[in-house]
């Protein structure tokens, strides 16, 4: 069938940046498809990613890895045959958590396949070492089988002393002759075995230097994998301390807003009382323009006065006949005046109010 999707979900695609090895690049200006790959023909799971037609992820799941969330909605795992570490956000917490499920999923059931890889080889690994150690320690050779020439000696004896009576001992010859094919077989047949072990022997010793070689890459994999752990544990507390500083300034930030909430509800307050005084002063200055046409009013009812007062001067009879009259208005003017002085003092003291 080959590798096949067995898996998918978006998110953001971040790799850490090879230089400062600190700060995230991101690898895609948009939310992505990143799917798990299974190959059912090696037994293989991968994480991959494209970005059109560019592969962004190409992560193979090994049993030494592991997804770790940073937060609610990003998650990191580190690759060491990419030499990178590979970031992912999400748009919600349960994306992120389906995602690391997937993870420890397929990661165990890489260290399942792996085990059993494991074992196959142990297994195919043990007969051949088993047959080769036969080999070694009793070797297949025609003198094994048929016996050294000293004792073969005692039947070339017993042929050579018949044939002092040809007559009576003329059979043995045929007979010699087929058990001498018959043995000519049986050791060809050995040497062929012989041949066979021999390089059985040898492709087994070929396998077991293969497998010190790849015991001995895998010793220097494990040891460097075990330094990038150690590398990606400080990177971890950092990130941790980063993430700490990050909570800090989003308290600061909240508070600053409801500072600033504050600072425009008592902006809106001032403005309030900024109108409030625009009315204020024209209230005021209309009482100070009524009474200013009030002082005008008021000078010409003096003028008048004064006209009155020489016209009684003049003619006592009819400063006498208006005497009254002028009283009446007398009391009518001071009662304007004491209005008017009523109406100064309460705009003094809206003045000094204000």
């Amino acid at each position: 069938m080959g590798e096949q999707p067995i898996f998918s979900t978006r998110a953001h695609v971040f790799q850490i940046d090879p230089n400062t090895k600190k700060n995230w690049v991101p690898t895609s200006k948009h939310a992505v498809t990143v799917s798990y790959f299974y190959d059912s023909t090696r037994n293989v799971y991968r994480i991959i990613s494209l970005d059109g037609s560019k592969a962004i992820i190409n992560s193979t799941i090994t049993p030494n890895m592991t997804f770790t969330k940073t937060s609610q909605k990003f998650g990191q795992w580190a690759d060491s045959r990419a030499n990178t570490v590979y970031g992912l956000g999400f748009s919600s917490e349960h994306h992120l958590s389906k995602f690391a499920e997937k993870f420890q999923e397929f990661k165990e059931a890489a260290r399942l396949a792996k085990e059993k890889s494991q074992e196959k080889m142990e297994l195919t690994s043990t007969p051949s070492q088993e047959s080769a150690g036969g080999d070694l320690q009793s070797p297949l050779t025609p003198e094994s089988i048929n016996g050294t020439d000293d004792e073969r000696t005692p039947d070339v004896t017993q042929n050579s002393e018949p044939r002092a009576e040809p007559t009576q001992n003329a059979l043995p010859f045929p007979h010699s002759s087929a058990i001498s094919k018959h043995w000519e077989a049986e050791l060809a047949t050995l040497k062929g075995n012989n041949a066979k072990l021999t390089a059985a022997l040898l492709e087994s010793t070929a396998n077991v230097k293969q497998w010190k070689q790849q015991l001995a890459a895998y010793q220097e994999e494990a040891e460097r994998l075990h330094k990038r752990v150690t590398e990606l544990e400080c990177v971890s507390s950092q990130a941790n301390a980063v993430h700490s500083h990050k909570t800090e300034l989003n308290q600061t930030v909240q508070e600053l807003e409801e500072t600033l909430k504050v600072k425009e509800e008592e902006i809106e307050r001032l403005k309030q009382e900024i109108d409030n005084a625009r009315e204020l002063q024209e209230q005021r200055d209309s009482l100070t323009q009524k009474l200013q046409e009030v002082e005008i009013r008021n000078k010409d009812l003096e003028g008048q006065l004064s006209d009155l007062e020489q016209r009684l001067e003049k003619s006592q009879n009819e400063q006498e006949a208006f005497r009254s009259n002028l009283k009446t208005l007398l009391e009518i003017l001071d009662g304007k005046i004491f209005e008017l002085t009523e109406l100064r003092d309460n705009l003094a003291k809206l003045l000094e109010c204000s």
